[in-house]
Order: structure tokens, then sequence, then C-alpha cells
């Protein structure tokens, strides 16, 4: 399925989906970053993803997002797709996923899956940093295992919420950063709001923009 193209925040258009439905965002990584990690690495983390993926089911952090059919979702930073899905079969063929991570490998792998499932409410996305999407575009930003990472948080943090719909959430998990880094991370900038902690995420409502 085709996506018509949308002008993003900055006036300039949005590359329309092609027939693989993918987007391409903004080329510069450092909002995201430092850098895109070698192909060894990314496959040895997808790897133990898979592994880890069998004994956790990822449905179990998703439930805290609170995902309900006909959602649009963000999976900012998806990686080889560990939650690609569950969160298709929660939105259901009304919702929409948008799959976004800046290595090319992980696009990839999520295309593959896509293919493979015959998935029609999953676009992706190849960016560092911006979407590309419109403003007010989704309900559920996921950022899972992906905070620890980002050379910029703010950068995308000022990203992420103006695509959020204002009675959207951004759910959020990162086992490799303290509690309180993550709540004073999001919610330095007065863009986010601690809305509630879950057993394994932490859920932020939008702030002032």
């Amino acid at each position: 399925m085709t996506r018509p193209a949308a002008a993003n925040r900055r006036g300039a258009p949005t590359p329309s989906a092609a027939a693989n439905d993918e987007r391409h965002g903004d080329a510069d990584w450092r909002c995201s970053t430092e850098s895109v990690e070698p192909n060894l690495h990314f496959r040895l983390m997808a790897f133990s993803y898979g592994f880890r993926d069998t004994f956790l089911p990822r449905r179990r952090i998703l439930s805290e997002a609170r995902i309900e059919p006909g959602m649009r979702v963000l999976d900012y930073g998806c990686g080889p797709g560990s939650y690609l899905l569950p969160a298709a079969e929660l939105v259901g063929e009304a919702g929409r996923i948008y799959a976004l991570d800046k290595h090319p490998l992980a696009i990839r792998s999520v295309r593959k899956l896509i293919s493979r499932r015959r998935l029609t409410n999953v676009e992706t996305i190849l960016s560092g940093c911006e979407t590309g999407l419109p403003d007010n575009e989704v309900d559920r930003v996921l950022l899972y295992d992906v905070l620890h990472c980002l050379a910029a948080p703010t950068s995308v943090l000022q990203e992420l919420r103006p695509v959020l719909k204002p009675d959207g959430a951004l759910s959020l998990n990162d086992h490799h950063t303290a509690e309180g880094e993550i709540v004073s991370v999001v919610t330095a900038s007065g863009l986010f709001r601690l809305l509630r902690r879950g057993q394994r995420t932490y859920t932020f409502s939008p702030g002032q923009q």
C-alpha cells in the first residue's frame, strides 16, 4: 500500500512511499546517535534480540502502551522489528505502524518481515532523526531500548512531540538507563510530562511545544 506524500514541518515535501512503502527522513544522524553501527554489530544485536524475544515476548511490554485498534504508532528506533508483529496485530487493519530506524539493515529486516507476514499496515522510515510525518499523526510513540544510544535526546524529543496527537502518549523502556535519569531527560525540556510508571515502561503525555 502506497502512502501519499505529506509536507513536513519545515515545509519541504516528504518523499512519497513508493511500491515498497519506505520513507526517507533527514540524513543527519547527529540527532539520534553518534554513528550507524557496523553491520556485524547490528547482526549480533538482532540475533540476541531474537533470543530475548523468545523468552520475554514483547507483547508484555506493549500492553503497557495501551495500544488500541485503529491507532497509528511510531516505533522510533525499531531495530530488526522486535515489536512490529504484536504492534501490527494490536492496531489492526484500520491502524498504521511507522517503523523508523537509521540503520539500512534494520529497515531491510523489517521489510522482509513485512513481506513474509504480508503486513499491509506497516510503513518503514529510514532516518536518523526526522520522521517526515505530519503534525498530530500518531497516537503512540514507542521509544524502546533507544534512549541510552541518543547523542542528543532533546533533539529527538523535539522531533517526536509535534507528530504526537494531543491525547497521545510516549511509551519508553530502557533497562540501560536509571529511572531518575529517564524521567529527568524526557521531562527536562517541558515537551513531555510523566503520566505513569508501569512494571516495564514509563508513559509520558505531551507537554508544551
